[in-house]
Protein backbone atom coordinates (compact mmCIF):
# COMPACT_ATOMS: atom_id res chain seq x y z
CA UNK A 1 0.00 0.00 0.00
CA UNK A 2 1.42 3.36 -0.92
CA UNK A 3 1.53 6.19 1.53
CA UNK A 4 -0.74 9.14 0.97
CA UNK A 5 1.03 12.46 1.13
CA UNK A 6 -1.82 14.00 3.12
CA UNK A 7 -1.54 11.50 5.98
CA UNK A 8 -2.12 13.27 9.30
CA UNK A 9 0.94 13.67 11.44
CA UNK A 10 0.89 11.42 14.52
CA UNK A 11 0.94 14.55 16.67
CA UNK A 12 -2.24 16.00 15.10
CA UNK A 13 -4.78 16.12 17.91
CA UNK A 14 -8.44 17.00 17.43
CA UNK A 15 -11.71 15.99 19.04
CA UNK A 16 -12.02 13.17 16.51
CA UNK A 17 -8.46 11.91 16.73
CA UNK A 18 -6.28 11.55 19.79
CA UNK A 19 -7.33 14.54 21.87
CA UNK A 20 -7.28 13.57 25.54
CA UNK A 21 -9.85 15.90 27.04
CA UNK A 22 -11.50 14.55 30.14
CA UNK A 23 -14.35 17.06 30.17
CA UNK A 24 -17.61 15.73 28.69
CA UNK A 25 -18.70 16.74 25.19
CA UNK A 26 -22.39 16.96 24.27
CA UNK A 27 -23.51 16.90 20.63
CA UNK A 28 -26.78 18.63 19.71
CA UNK A 29 -27.58 17.32 16.23
CA UNK A 30 -30.08 18.93 13.89
CA UNK A 31 -30.48 18.03 10.24
CA UNK A 32 -27.80 16.20 8.29
CA UNK A 33 -24.82 14.65 10.08
CA UNK A 34 -23.04 12.94 7.21
CA UNK A 35 -19.35 12.03 7.00
CA UNK A 36 -17.33 14.33 9.22
CA UNK A 37 -20.49 15.63 10.89
CA UNK A 38 -21.39 12.13 11.99
CA UNK A 39 -17.80 11.50 13.10
CA UNK A 40 -17.81 14.70 15.13
CA UNK A 41 -21.00 13.55 16.87
CA UNK A 42 -19.42 10.12 17.48
CA UNK A 43 -16.49 11.82 19.22
CA UNK A 44 -18.89 13.29 21.79
CA UNK A 45 -19.87 11.55 25.01
CA UNK A 46 -23.57 12.35 24.83
CA UNK A 47 -25.65 12.85 21.69
CA UNK A 48 -29.06 14.54 21.48
CA UNK A 49 -30.81 14.82 18.13
CA UNK A 50 -33.79 16.70 16.76
CA UNK A 51 -36.53 14.68 15.11
CA UNK A 52 -35.27 15.61 11.64
CA UNK A 53 -31.65 14.51 12.19
CA UNK A 54 -30.09 12.12 9.67
CA UNK A 55 -26.84 10.21 10.01
CA UNK A 56 -24.57 8.63 7.39
CA UNK A 57 -20.99 7.69 6.58
CA UNK A 58 -21.14 8.05 2.79
CA UNK A 59 -17.38 8.19 2.11
CA UNK A 60 -17.34 4.89 0.17
CA UNK A 61 -19.49 6.56 -2.51
CA UNK A 62 -16.52 8.76 -3.43
CA UNK A 63 -13.79 6.16 -3.04
CA UNK A 64 -12.78 6.93 0.54
CA UNK A 65 -13.47 5.57 3.99
CA UNK A 66 -14.77 7.25 7.11
CA UNK A 67 -11.32 8.41 8.16
CA UNK A 68 -12.25 10.72 11.03
CA UNK A 69 -12.92 7.94 13.49
CA UNK A 70 -16.10 6.59 11.89
CA UNK A 71 -14.80 3.09 11.20
CA UNK A 72 -13.60 2.76 14.78
CA UNK A 73 -16.23 4.50 16.88
CA UNK A 74 -19.32 3.43 14.98
CA UNK A 75 -18.42 -0.24 15.36
CA UNK A 76 -17.91 0.27 19.09
CA UNK A 77 -21.16 2.18 19.72
CA UNK A 78 -23.76 0.29 17.70
CA UNK A 79 -24.19 -3.33 16.58
CA UNK A 80 -21.48 -4.25 14.09
CA UNK A 81 -23.99 -5.27 11.42
CA UNK A 82 -25.66 -1.82 11.60
CA UNK A 83 -22.27 -0.10 11.49
CA UNK A 84 -21.43 -2.21 8.42
CA UNK A 85 -24.61 -1.00 6.67
CA UNK A 86 -23.66 2.61 7.31
CA UNK A 87 -19.96 2.21 6.47
CA UNK A 88 -20.05 -0.27 3.57
CA UNK A 89 -23.36 0.70 1.95
CA UNK A 90 -23.42 4.43 2.84
CA UNK A 91 -26.83 3.83 4.44
CA UNK A 92 -28.59 6.90 5.80
CA UNK A 93 -30.48 6.47 9.06
CA UNK A 94 -32.99 8.82 10.66
CA UNK A 95 -33.14 9.95 14.28
CA UNK A 96 -35.57 7.17 15.25
CA UNK A 97 -33.25 4.45 13.93
CA UNK A 98 -30.23 6.17 15.48
CA UNK A 99 -32.00 6.12 18.84
CA UNK A 100 -33.21 2.53 18.41
CA UNK A 101 -29.68 1.22 17.78
CA UNK A 102 -28.06 3.34 20.51
CA UNK A 103 -26.23 5.88 18.36
CA UNK A 104 -27.92 8.78 20.16
CA UNK A 105 -29.16 9.22 23.72
CA UNK A 106 -32.38 11.08 23.05
CA UNK A 107 -34.61 12.62 20.37
CA UNK A 108 -36.27 15.95 21.12
CA UNK A 109 -38.30 18.44 19.11
CA UNK A 110 -36.08 21.00 17.38
CA UNK A 111 -37.13 23.82 19.73
CA UNK A 112 -35.95 21.74 22.71
CA UNK A 113 -32.62 20.64 21.21
CA UNK A 114 -30.33 23.35 22.59
CA UNK A 115 -32.25 23.79 25.87
CA UNK A 116 -31.89 20.04 26.47
CA UNK A 117 -28.16 20.10 25.68
CA UNK A 118 -27.73 23.04 28.07
CA UNK A 119 -29.78 21.28 30.75
CA UNK A 120 -27.59 18.18 30.43
CA UNK A 121 -24.44 20.31 30.65
CA UNK A 122 -25.79 22.06 33.75
CA UNK A 123 -26.56 18.68 35.33
CA UNK A 124 -22.98 17.54 34.72
CA UNK A 125 -21.71 20.83 36.17
CA UNK A 126 -23.55 20.05 39.42
CA UNK A 127 -21.40 16.94 39.86
CA UNK A 128 -17.94 16.82 41.41
CA UNK A 129 -15.66 18.02 38.59
CA UNK A 130 -12.70 15.80 39.48
CA UNK A 131 -14.99 12.77 39.65
CA UNK A 132 -16.54 13.64 36.26
CA UNK A 133 -13.09 13.93 34.70
CA UNK A 134 -11.89 10.67 36.24
CA UNK A 135 -15.07 8.90 35.16
CA UNK A 136 -14.66 10.00 31.55
CA UNK A 137 -10.99 9.04 31.60
CA UNK A 138 -11.85 5.59 32.96
CA UNK A 139 -14.53 5.14 30.29
CA UNK A 140 -12.33 6.23 27.38
CA UNK A 141 -8.97 4.77 28.36
CA UNK A 142 -10.52 1.65 29.88
CA UNK A 143 -12.40 0.92 26.67
CA UNK A 144 -9.09 0.26 24.95
CA UNK A 145 -7.84 -2.09 27.69
CA UNK A 146 -8.52 -5.60 28.82
CA UNK A 147 -11.12 -5.83 31.58
CA UNK A 148 -8.41 -6.53 34.18
CA UNK A 149 -6.36 -3.50 33.09
CA UNK A 150 -9.50 -1.35 32.96
CA UNK A 151 -10.41 -2.40 36.50
CA UNK A 152 -6.89 -1.50 37.66
CA UNK A 153 -7.24 1.93 36.04
CA UNK A 154 -10.63 2.38 37.67
CA UNK A 155 -9.19 1.46 41.08
CA UNK A 156 -6.33 3.93 40.63
CA UNK A 157 -8.68 6.77 39.62
CA UNK A 158 -11.11 5.86 42.43
CA UNK A 159 -8.27 6.18 44.93
CA UNK A 160 -7.33 9.56 43.50
CA UNK A 161 -10.83 11.06 43.63
CA UNK A 162 -11.65 9.69 47.08
CA UNK A 163 -8.55 11.48 48.42
CA UNK A 164 -9.91 14.90 47.37
CA UNK A 165 -11.62 17.68 49.28
CA UNK A 166 -14.56 17.32 46.87
CA UNK A 167 -15.10 13.72 47.98
CA UNK A 168 -15.07 14.79 51.63
CA UNK A 169 -17.56 17.55 50.80
CA UNK A 170 -19.79 15.12 48.90
CA UNK A 171 -19.92 12.66 51.80
CA UNK A 172 -20.47 15.49 54.33
CA UNK A 173 -23.28 16.98 52.20
CA UNK A 174 -24.91 13.56 51.85
CA UNK A 175 -24.86 13.06 55.63
CA UNK A 176 -26.20 16.57 56.22
CA UNK A 177 -28.90 16.10 53.54
CA UNK A 178 -27.84 19.19 51.57
CA UNK A 179 -26.44 19.92 48.13
CA UNK A 180 -22.64 19.70 47.96
CA UNK A 181 -20.48 22.66 47.04
CA UNK A 182 -17.63 21.28 44.97
CA UNK A 183 -14.43 23.27 44.41
CA UNK A 184 -12.44 20.98 42.13
CA UNK A 185 -9.94 20.23 44.89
Amino acid sequence: MREHRNDPKPTSRTIIRGLDVWKPFIAAINGIAYGGGCELALACDLRIASENARFAQPEVRVGALAGGGGTQRLTRFIPRCKAAEMLLMAKVIDAQEAYRIGLINEIVPLEKLMPTAIEWAETICEMAPLAVRATKEAMIRGGDMSLDDGLRLEKLLFGQVTATEDFEEGVRAFREKRSPVFRGK
